[in-house]
């Protein structure tokens, strides 16, 4: 669906008249929200509604349906999918109280607001968030796409917290979900992206965890295939209060990247332990043994310095990514990942992680969601430059490495992971079963169709397993 010319006007004045800030291509504000985190995705809408409040964000989906014109969002600018060409973007970063509650452990947040505001607002009350891997992304786009953080073998998917979700769906209406309010709505929204509404704001439960044992060792080149070997080995012994990641890396000499580390091969192991710090580190010295560190981050620290675990990088970058997920590291696996990535590898990927998953993630904390990929317990995640002069060359490194690991495959992808779009990109991430139960409920609350997300489902074809669903079927997943 999109516009016709001659109506583009009519558009533009009746969105003007309706919500508080409307910005246009040319101009500053335009420029600013429409701007993203992934330099190789720029956004082209044919308007931005800065979103002043929740009644904003409502007029222009009204308005948007009204003129048949479809409706994206964005927040911070993490995780575009779509250039949204002919579309009205929403954003929604101005929606950006926080309140935590310490009592009841429950942190209240807007659609606009980062993990680091909800870390800072929860760390004098010794809580924290469960957020991803870098606390400067925006809580809801994490949330809703289900979300393995640095504790997530502990505590599970951070969408699982969530307690209730505000969100204006595609007929614009602001409604809330949970488990008892709209819960086909609250089954869908955690872990279904985009698919079934604009959140809002919502409800977080908080954990009690003023303190983690965490970090990151770095080794140099030589060292990475005992490291690798290691850790493959020690991961998978790993108590649930122990999660963990290794990642093969070729940093650049370039701002932010330390000197020890820039312009060289290296191995980073990931690790963030929730238990007795004791024994905490008795468990990594099976890693630090291997070989001496160039760095070695872990250590106790206050849960506010997260961030450290992954040190993700803050500046805006042209990345390409590549994920899958495998169903087994065994020692072949292993070897195999050497060959593809290791020291003796030639290689256009800046890192190349994999992750140990499972533990607490593969039980849903209040009720199924659409997130289907709970039992997966290993993904890989390749990272290269997406500049004109080398994305093509990045690509082609990224399928090498896909193809070499394709004995170990699993089917499936993670949402926060997988960018994409479509049919396709909807079953792998979703699951064929989710991904038709999300068509069905978008059917209900979007029934024109005009959100952008909704479209990954509704070319779907109808079958029969979710033809009249029930609320309760949905939550339950049956």
């Amino acid at each position: 669906m999109s516009v016709a010319p001659d109506t583009t006007g009519a558009f533009a004045h009746a969105l003007g008249a309706a919500v508080s800030r409307v910005h246009l291509p040319g101009s500053a504000g335009y420029a600013e929200l429409t701007a993203t985190y992934n330099l190789c995705t720029r956004l082209t809408p044919l308007a931005v509604v800065e979103a002043q409040t929740v009644h904003d964000v409502a007029a222009a989906v009204r308005v948007a349906g009204e003129h048949g014109v479809p409706v994206g969002v964005q927040s911070t600018g993490h995780g575009p999918w779509a250039t949204m060409a002919g579309a009205v973007l929403v954003a929604t970063r101005g929606l950006d109280g926080v309140m935590v509650d310490p009592v009841s452990r429950i942190a209240r947040i807007g659609a606009g607001v980062r993990w680091s505001a909800v870390i800072e607002a929860a760390a004098p009350h010794g809580l924290a968030p469960l957020c991803g891997s870098s606390p400067s992304v925006g809580v809801v786009g994490l949330l809703t796409g289900g979300g393995h953080g640095p504790l997530a073998r502990t505590y599970g998917l951070s969408a699982d917290r969530v307690l209730s979700f505000d969100v204006v769906t595609g007929d614009g209406v602001l409604r809330r979900a949970s488990a008892t309010e709209n819960p086909d709505l609250y089954w869908g929204l955690r872990g279904g992206k985009g698919t079934l509404g604009i959140v809002t704001g919502l409800e977080l439960e908080l954990v009690r965890q003023p303190e983690v044992y965490a970090g990151a060792l770095w080794f140099d080149a030589p060292d990475i295939p005992a490291v690798v070997r290691t850790w493959a080995a020690w991961s998978r012994l790993l108590p649930d209060e122990g999660t963990t990641s290794v990642a093969v890396m070729r940093l650049p000499a370039m701002p932010g990247v330390p000197p020890m580390l820039a312009g060289r091969t290296t191995v980073s192991v990931r690790f963030a332990w929730t238990g007795d710090p004791v024994v905490g580190e008795e468990l990594l010295r099976a890693i630090r043994s291997v070989a001496a560190p160039l760095v070695d981050l872990v250590a106790l620290r206050p849960y506010a310095e997260i961030g450290l675990v992954h040190a993700d990088p803050e500046d805006p970058m042209p990345a390409v990514e590549t994920h899958l997920l495998l169903e087994e590291l065994d020692a072949d696996a292993v070897e195999r990942l050497l060959e593809l990535v290791g020291p003796d590898a030639v290689t256009a990927q800046l890192m190349v992680e994999v992750r140990r998953l499972g533990g607490a993630v593969t039980t849903p904390l209040r009720g199924r969601t659409v997130f289907p990929h709970r039992d997966a317990q290993w993904t890989v995640l390749a990272v290269g430059l997406g500049v004109p002069e080398t994305a093509d060359v990045v690509g082609a490194d990224a399928r090498r490495i896909v193809d070499g690991l394709a004995p170990w495959r699993r089917p499936g992808a993670l949402p926060n992971f997988h960018a994409g779009s479509g049919p396709d990109w909807a079953r792998e991430v979703f699951g064929q079963d989710g991904a038709r139960r999300l068509r069905e409920v978008s059917l209900r609350y979007d029934p024109d169709g005009v959100l952008l997300g909704s479209r990954n489902v509704r070319d779907l074809p109808v079958g029969h397993p979710t033809v009249g669903a029930t609320d309760e079927e949905l939550v339950l997943g049956a």
